[in-house]
Formats: C-alpha cells, sequence, structure tokens
C-alpha cells in the first residue's frame, strides 16, 4: 500500500475526493481522510496506536474485508505519519 494514496492515521484510500480531511482553511488535506482529520486537528486527538489498531480491525471485519487485508493494515499503522512523530504512540 502505498503511504501516499492512504490516509496517515488510519490506512484509509484516499482515492475518493469525498473522503479528504480538511486544513484549518478548508482546503482538502493530502494526507488524512475525513474520519480522522477535521479543520486541520485529528478527530480524535487523544487516540492511541493501539486504539487506532482496534478501530481498523473493528470497521473493516464489518466491511467483511478480509483477514490478509485488515492485518496488512494493521502492520502499516505504525509506519504512518501520525504515530511515527508521535512520542509514546503504542500506549
Amino acid at each position: 500500500m502505498n503511504h501516499h494514496a492512504c490516509c496517515q492515521s488510519c490506512t484509509m484510500p484516499l482515492d475518493n475526493p469525498d473522503l479528504l480531511g480538511t486544513e484549518r482553511d478548508g482546503t482538502p488535506s493530502r494526507e488524512y481522510c475525513r474520519y480522522c482529520y477535521q479543520q486541520g486537528a485529528f478527530t480524535s486527538p487523544d487516540m492511541t496506536l493501539r486504539e487506532m489498531s482496534r478501530l481498523v480491525v473493528d470497521r473493516m471485519e464489518k466491511l467483511q474485508i478480509e483477514a490478509r487485508l485488515i492485518d496488512q493494515a494493521v502492520s502499516l499503522l505504525p509506519s504512518l505519519k501520525r504515530w511515527k512523530t508521535r512520542a509514546g504512540a503504542g500506549s
């Protein structure tokens, strides 16, 4: 999965302009989806990497996405911009 083609918080593909988050000035974010990022801020700023992993698994399972792809998405999370730059992101 290309890091630039997915949300740098949750791995959601950013292949649809309607899925893009927004910057403070209202312009579309090139890095984050609308579920993770709105008006230049994370929608759940205190979320941990562990919590995001659980959320990704839950949402992907509800969409009946195959386990192999869920595992790929979760394994990619620690390398995404939001989690690489946060101290203590794994807690």
